[in-house]
């Protein structure tokens, strides 16, 4: 071809970008945001603290917190020409596709829209960040015939999803399972929704757009729609007893497990260990035991059975305990992928506003495969079976 090309499938450890946001060491199955290790963010801070840690570099001080707070308040209410679209909705439409074209025409009343400086684009990244959970609320509530509750001001992001998902204060065991889960999942590197942002905006596209993008590549069922298929698989289960023999009958058909394994860690996901004991705390303090004991007993089968193959490296990812959690919280299974999208927009725009600094066009190569030297043969002389090669 008279070029150097070097491919791997999947573009698999190819760098695409360097990156101060989030460090992942797979083989050491550790996860950073900004230098701070996961598990030492997800015991010690909050969502909100998170999102100041990914946009600027440093944790907040309590100022500093208390004013990101006091901003993600008068932005958590959706605009009136934005709820008065989304009643419109079908009624049965995907959570995910509906989540995905709200966040669009919201850009139609952003009054920095057409403003693509990095000052205008922390300020969408605000509105956004504190619309997501309203959006999604407002979805499942209208999707079940009820009326959208609005935000309530001094709350955090997990209390006010929790809330108006359901109308009811949630409890501090709630809130704070969902709290840390939305830590867990506020970045992972360059993810396939990750990327697809970046790659959207380098174009110098708009923010609304980037993150769209994002949403629609998150609801493929190998990203973010990973666990409403391990929620799917822990019914299916239906109790603890019955995980060993799942396991051995979905690896004897060569059926996928969901929830373990990632094209990253060659160990345990960081975050499943987080979610874990998250998932167990919820448990045990809300007394529903059923889906963290089949999530456990799961992990369990799974790993004596893979290790038996051969498959040492292949462990829980952070879907198999988010789907206990979810449940347990009481959110519906259809809508656990835009909740992944509550706590990912930080992230999302933080890349984003990464990528704008210092902005340079993605333009990657593709290994041609196909046929070479073909001639065009004039249609009245192509007949079946003549392929046009010299």
């Amino acid at each position: 071809m008279g070029e150097s090309t070097v491919f791997r499938d999947g573009a698999e450890d190819v760098i695409a970008a360097e990156s101060s946001i989030t460090a992942v060491d797979g083989l050491e199955g550790k996860l950073s945001y900004r230098g701070y290790d996961i598990h030492d963010l997800a015991r010690n801070t909050t969502y909100e603290e998170v999102v100041y840690l990914l946009w600027n570099g440093e944790l907040p001080t309590r100022r500093e917190l208390d004013a990101l707070r006091i901003d993600l308040d008068a932005n958590r209410a959706l605009p009136d020409a934005s709820i008065s679209i989304i009643k419109q909705f079908p009624k049965d439409a995907s959570p995910i596709d509906a989540l995905r074209t709200t966040v669009s025409l919201l850009s139609f009343s952003d009054p920095d829209a057409s403003d693509n400086s990095i000052v205008a684009n922390e300020r969408k990244a605000l509105r956004l960040t504190a619309r997501m959970g309203t959006i999604v609320a407002a979805l499942a509530r209208l999707s079940q015939g009820e009326e959208i509750i609005a935000p309530v001001s001094g709350k955090g992001t997990a209390w006010n999803f929790l809330y108006m998902l359901k109308g009811e204060a949630p409890s501090d065991v709630a809130e704070h399972a969902l709290d840390v889960a939305l830590v867990l999942h506020a970045d992972h590197e360059l993810t396939a929704s990750t990327f697809v942002a970046r790659v959207a905006v380098e174009t110098l596209t708009d923010m609304y757009s980037a993150v769209t993008a994002a949403i629609g590549t998150l609801a493929g069922r190998l990203h973010g729609g990973a666990d409403i298929e391990v929620m799917h698989m822990l019914e299916q289960i239906g109790m603890p007893k019955n995980a060993a023999g799942f396991v051995s009958e979905a690896l004897s058909s060569g059926r996928k497990l969901m929830g373990f394994g990632d094209r990253v860690y060659k160990t345990i996901d960081p975050r499943a260990v987080s979610l874990r004991q998250v998932s167990l705390d919820l448990a045990e303090g809300s007394g529903n035991r059923k889906w963290y004991d089949i999530s456990q007993a799961l992990e369990v089968a799974a790993d004596r059975a893979l290790a038996a193959r051969g498959k040492t490296t292949l462990k829980a990812n952070v879907d198999l305990f988010s789907a206990s959690v979810y449940r347990v919280l009481d959110i519906p299974t259809d809508y656990f992928t835009c909740v992944f999208a509550i706590s990912r927009v930080c992230g999302w725009s933080a890349h984003i506003l990464e990528q704008l600094r210092n902005n340079k066009l993605i333009r990657p190569r593709a290994v041609y495969t196909g046929p070479v030297g073909r001639v065009v043969i004039p249609i009245g002389e192509r007949s079946d079976g003549i392929v046009g090669k010299k």
